[in-house]
């Protein structure tokens, strides 16, 4: 992508292939744009700086500068209307509007209460008609900052006096969390309101709001730090300085991108809200970023000069900017060109209202174009869904021609593709549609409509059938809905709590129905994985393991470190994940996820030193791994023999997965073989499988299962336990009554607690056994006792006698 542009003298547009900017005057006042402006005006406005501008909704923007006067314009008629007029003593620092409701429903509907910072250290709270609710001094000097928190519940003001303070909805103050000699330069919230991030000259800090925190500080910049931006979809900050560079860093203060030196100083910056996007301004200049910190494209202004970028604002849809500058120019753009590419099809944006649909096999091409302003478009298994400002289009690539379209979803934030339905997240709900738009499902859970504005693509994911949602207010805990008609967790989903909080969540896309999993990546960028199913196969097994299958899956296993992002195959349960240096691909994630030698033996791990830093993954696409890395397009296969045995294992065909792995004769073949025919009671494939891959003590195994009654609870069991399903096994025994092979089981496992547990709680004449293994265990290893309830039951024991 770049950046191109074209400027007309008084044009109300003129386009770029990645953004299209629309510049006005800010002396326009009620007349339209388009037309010539009085040269009175021109030279009035030629040297008044417009540093406070903000969007009210996604179609109107609101700026101010230093004559006083408050305007408004708007996106359908390209016309600026003058609102109010500030007093004569009060110059405008900082301009900020309440979202209701948070990102979402806020900037799509707009809202009603305005935040206008002075340079005297005043602040005041305006309606949307212009009236003053609250004119409050809050610094001794100017306010350099004044923000609403994402949550709407209050705000702050940074001012040059060192002071930052939080005040409540209503102008009240609440506290004052930073104070120091060193002017505040800029300060911005946290995504959850928890944390401030603000610089003073050369140094960014962070101050968390929760009592008796620390302060995090750190040197940045070689020269004064002009503009600061807290990211909505990852845990970083980027920063611009007048030493020419911009800068990403994440919470903990560790660089993760420096810019090279740019012409001038970096003097706004602003992380897009809803996309992975990033904007920087400078003199006669605006870059688009991804977050990673490369480039999109750049768009310098030398014909005519604009001067320096004062304020960058996206709008709540993250689909347009505004920007002011120096010279008084108020800037308007959108992004175009944004690009999707699945299996032969090809989507691009060709303006704010066409999109260019290209089939790569055959070169056919079909533009189309919508009545409304495209917010958003996914691609995938044959669909194209295309959502507008009012309207969700539903394109099948054989039928492009005759669209579907479903009213009524406004400001739609993201959309996903999956096999058998696509998930809208929009500005009030989570909305589950087939692909006849037919709505399926809309998913809600305690606390869901509160959350619905933080709500991004990583904290929900669309399986096959299966929608999982982390929840924001606890960010340990997972919602898992069941799709599949009839099913009762359509509307009361499963919870699922981790033991660490979870910053991304990523379903299967593929599979059975009995085999659905989902991985989830931990702050501290470990890789987990749980089911979404119950793990009965057949009936049989449902009525030997009964109403305990609700813990059984509450499971989560380890199987992976250091890793950044994650994503499934689009036509099997193959996971790819990206690390620091390498990338690994999973393929037998699931069935083997209990048993450590498993995800040993299925899992590869290549390096990526010749990619470059900052890799992500773009799409898999059956067999075909596309990396981004630095803006490139890096494709890679996997094993085609292993997405191959993946489709024939779904579909049972056994024998054919046998042809596949004796041919391949690859250990991770067999590996996910094994684990599957496992799974799925085909014994004597399993231990074929494991011979293959040399595990000869899980063959050993095998054979002993094989002389156990394959309809008795015993049988079942076992093959659990070979799973590396330890409660399963103990479930299965204790459901059908079998308390001493349980309590066996347990003893096996050197499992010593839950022995004596299930001694004690069902057969008291097991706990002699128990005492007695424990004895010859501790005889063995030549230690004393610690546990205090063996203890305690010990000096029982001796005293009763």
């Amino acid at each position: 992508m770049k950046l191109k542009t074209h400027i007309c003298k008084k044009s109300s547009t003129y386009e770029n292939r990645e953004f299209a900017f629309t510049p006005t005057s800010s002396a326009s006042k009620e007349k339209p744009l388009d037309k010539p402006q009085k040269n009175d005006n021109e030279k009035l406005w030629q040297n008044l700086p417009l540093s406070c501008v903000d969007w009210s909704s996604n179609d109107e923007i609101y700026f101010v500068s230093d004559d006083h006067q408050i305007y408004k314009w708007s996106c359908q008629t390209r016309e600026s209307v003058e609102v109010a007029k500030l007093p004569d003593d009060f110059i405008p620092t900082d301009l900020h509007w309440l979202l209701l409701g948070g990102r979402g429903s806020g900037g799509g509907k707009g809202s009603d209460t305005l935040l206008i910072c002075s340079n005297d250290g005043r602040f005041v709270i305006l309606n949307k008609s212009g009236r003053v609710e609250r004119s409050i001094t809050a610094h001794a000097a100017a306010i350099s900052t004044g923000r609403w928190s994402p949550d709407g519940a209050g705000l702050l003001t940074a001012g040059e006096d060192g002071i930052i303070k939080i005040w409540s909805r209503s102008g009240m103050l609440r506290s004052t969390v930073v104070q120091n000699d060193e002017p505040i330069r800029c300060a911005c919230w946290s995504p959850n309101s928890n944390s401030i991030a603000f610089s003073q000259c050369l140094h960014i800090s962070i101050k968390p709001l929760a009592a008796n925190s620390k302060l995090l500080k750190w040197r940045a910049h070689e020269g004064m730090i002009l503009s600061l931006s807290w990211s909505a979809q990852s845990p970083i900050i980027a920063s611009g300085g007048e030493d020419f560079r911009f800068k990403i860093w994440d919470t903990q203060g560790s660089n993760l991108f420096t810019s090279s030196i740019e012409e001038n100083a970096i003097t706004s910056i602003a992380f897009n809200p809803e996309k992975d996007l990033l904007l920087v301004g400078s003199f006669n200049m605006l870059k688009l970023c991804s977050n990673a910190g490369w480039s999109y494209s750049t768009n310098r202004f030398n014909q005519p000069i604009v001067g320096s970028f004062l304020s960058l604002s996206w709008s709540a849809d993250g689909t347009q900017v505004c920007c002011g500058t120096s010279n008084g120019q108020l800037i308007v753009g959108h992004i175009v060109q944004k690009q999707l590419i699945v299996r032969n099809l090809k989507a691009t944006t060709a303006g704010r209202k066409a999109l260019l649909l290209e089939d790569i096999t055959n070169g056919s091409s079909d533009v189309l174009d919508f009545s409304e302003r495209i917010i958003n478009f996914a691609l995938g298994y044959g669909h194209l869904i295309v959502a507008t400002s009012n309207q969700i289009h539903i394109y099948n690539e054989k039928y492009i021609n005759t669209p579907i379209i479903v009213d009524g979803r406004t400001d739609t934030r993201a959309i996903e593709v999956g096999k058998k339905f696509f998930m809208v997240l929009d500005s009030t709900s989570i909305w589950i549609y087939t692909y006849t738009g037919r709505l399926h499902v809309n998913p809600r859970y305690p606390g869901s409509q509160a959350q619905i504005s933080t709500l991004n693509w990583r904290n929900l994911s669309l399986g096959l059938d299966t929608l999982v949602v982390r929840d924001n207010a606890d960010n340990k805990a997972l919602h898992i809905f069941d799709l599949i008609p009839g099913a009762t967790r359509q509307y009361e989903p499963f919870t699922l709590k981790a033991k660490t909080p979870i910053s991304e969540i990523a379903a299967c896309r593929a599979g059975s129905v009995d085999d659905q999993f989902v991985v989830l990546i931990d702050n501290n960028r470990e890789l987990y994985i749980t089911e979404t199913r119950n793990l009965n196969s057949s009936n049989e097994r449902s009525a030997l393991m009964g109403s305990a299958n609700d813990n059984i899956n509450g499971e989560i296993y380890k199987i992976g470190t250091q890793v950044t992002t994650v994503k499934w195959a689009s036509e099997s349960n193959i996971l790819v994940g990206v690390h620091d240096a390498c990338y690994s691909v999973w393929y037998c994630p699931g069935e083997g996820s209990a048993d450590p030698t498993i995800i040993a033996l299925t899992t590869v791990t290549i390096d990526t030193t010749e990619f470059g830093k900052h890799i992500t993954i773009e799409s898999f696409e059956d067999a075909v791994v596309t990396f981004r890395c630095s803006g490139a397009l890096l494709a890679v296969n996997v094993n085609i023999y292993c997405e191959i045995l993946h489709r024939c294992l779904m579909e049972g065909q056994w024998q054919q997965a046998l042809r596949i792995c004796r041919s391949a004769q690859n250990a991770y073949l067999w590996g996910t073989l094994a684990a599957t025919a496992t799974r799925k009671n085909q014994l004597q494939i399993s231990e074929e499988a494991y011979a293959a891959a040399l595990q000869v003590d899980k063959v050993t195994y095998l054979q002993y299962i094989k002389t156990l009654d394959p309809s008795s609870p015993d049988y079942m069991a076992e093959n659990s336990l070979m799973l590396g399903r330890l409660l399963e096994a103990e479930t299965i025994l204790i459901h059908n009554g079998k308390y001493r092979e349980a309590v066996s089981l347990c003893l096996r496992m050197h499992n010593w607690r839950k022995a004596l547990e299930i001694s004690q709680k069902y057969d008291t004449t097991l706990l002699h056994t128990v005492l007695d293994q424990r004895n010859k265990y501790l005889k063995a290893l030549s230690r004393d006792e610690w546990d205090k309830q063996f203890l305690n039951l010990m000096t029982n024991e001796i005293e009763t006698i």
